[in-house]
């Protein structure tokens, strides 16, 4: 033994009993409790060879362990196990006095990316020594890299690893970049930023320059690089969802809803366009129905809704041709889901509600239904738009009140509210609308009164 002179000040460390401590080795039968200046050092139980190997799938290894003579333990006090397994005797050979090897033929990959567990025990099952297996497959070079900026600020990239190369083996993978014709290689440092394989890089970024971008991956067993992507920042442009999306009704309309939103605000100083879509699904259904051609403007009417139905609505927005950038552009996330409801159908009172592709069909019925009249008997209405087919639809749903209350009246004569808003002309421009046996329709020539 040693002797030690405490240092002033320090708290005395009483020795523990034998067996002896032994310093820097993690048994846990073994672990030396005291401050390091006061570990005894001595050899280790035991030594496996080769210590912590990396094998190809397939591979067969012979491992041996060798007991210090200190521990007084024979070969055949030894005994091998894998993944806390004990493996057969049989193939176990002893190699001298205090060696034990164990064979193992055609390994396949490991249990885990941190190694699979080869221990050497003594007969009492204490832990001897203990080595790391690495068996696995050399990384495949990283494939499917795409990117996007958010706004023009930063560059975020995604890949997807080789189809094997991380199954068994722990795999490094590292994101490089540098602009195309000059310029150092650059190396990502915000990793998983979005999702397992993904990088992010958050300034520095020089627009009307294009960059090199490529993917390395690495494991114990090689090196793998992807091919080299090179994109301009302009051309990977997205943005935030639209902000302040609206959703209201349209009057007394009970199958429309009016969508209403902002353009982007971090892209207002930048020459772009932009084009959107909408979505939006029924209260109790979890299928959003797409509408696809909004084009650039920030309102939409969806027509063709359920009546007193509550209806859940999200915008996108997708910028393109910022600064003449010929390409498609990249899709914004939804915007948060608004809601609104559709009023309720006087109508349905008695009745059955109409499926979908019925309303559909009804409501192009009546838009051509509307519009034939008015080109065939409204002569010289110049001021057509929305607003008028939609006092055209609130007059035809209070004309079915009317028919409802009359009865078996072969026709009702209704009178149309005159106004300066309903055509260029006043009232339905100048004409005057009735029920004729059940169908609506418009007179030309009368006079405003």
């Amino acid at each position: 033994s040693q002797s030690h002179s405490p240092t002033p000040g320090a708290p005395t460390w009483p020795r523990p009993p034998q067996p002896p401590l032994h310093c820097g080795y993690n048994l846990p039968s073994m672990q030396c409790l005291l401050p390091p200046s006061l570990c005894v050092s001595i050899a280790d139980p035991a030594v496996i060879s080769p210590q912590d190997p990396t094998l190809l799938i397939g591979s067969s290894l012979v491992a041996t362990c060798t007991v210090s003579p200190d521990f007084h333990l024979g070969a055949e006090d030894l005994y091998w196990t894998l993944n806390g397994r004990r493996l057969p005797a049989a193939s176990y050979a002893t190699l001298g006095p205090t060696t034990l090897s164990v064979a193992l033929a055609h390994l396949n990959g490991s249990k885990q990316q941190s190694g699979d567990n080869l221990v050497c025990h003594s007969r009492d099952g204490g832990i001897l020594a203990g080595s790391c297996l690495y068996v696995g497959l050399p990384p495949e070079k990283p494939v499917n890299i795409s990117c996007w900026s958010k706004n023009m600020k930063d560059l975020t990239c995604k890949w997807a690893p080789g189809t094997e190369g991380e199954t068994f083996l722990h795999t490094n993978y590292t994101l490089k970049y540098k602009l195309r014709w000059y310029g150092r290689d650059n190396t990502c440092q915000e990793y998983h930023t979005a999702g397992p394989y993904s990088c992010h890089i958050p300034k520095d970024l020089a627009l009307f320059t294009p960059y090199e971008i490529w993917v390395e991956a690495s494991n114990r067993l090689g090196v793998a690089v992807s091919d080299v992507v090179m994109l301009d920042i302009l051309d990977v442009v997205t943005t935030d969802p639209p902000p302040d999306v609206h959703v209201s009704r349209v009057g007394d309309l009970e199958d429309q809803l009016s969508v209403r939103w902002s353009s982007p605000p971090a892209l207002k100083d930048f020459l772009f366009q932009a084009k959107y879509q909408i979505q939006y699904r029924v209260e109790d259904s979890s299928e959003w129905k797409v509408v696809d051609d909004v084009g650039n403007q920030t309102s939409c009417r969806l027509a063709g809704l359920r009546p007193g139905t509550v209806y859940f609505v999200q915008v996108r927005c997708n910028p393109f041709g910022i600064y003449g950038s010929k390409k498609a552009g990249i899709w914004s996330d939804w915007s948060i889901p608004t809601a609104a409801s559709t009023p309720r159908s006087e109508r349905a009172a008695g009745g059955c509600d109409p499926k979908g592709g019925e309303q559909n069909t009804t409501l192009r019925r009546e838009l051509k239904q509307f519009f034939g009249w008015v080109k065939k008997h409204a002569y010289g209405c110049s001021n057509l738009g929305i607003k008028l087919y939609d006092q055209w639809r609130v007059w035809l749903q209070k004309s079915h009140k009317a028919r409802n209350q009359v009865g078996k009246e072969p026709f009702t004569l209704l009178s149309l509210p005159w106004g300066g808003q309903w055509g260029a002309g006043g009232g339905l421009c100048g004409a005057r609308t009735r029920w004729l046996r059940g169908a609506p329709f418009i007179s030309a020539g009368a006079s405003r009164r």
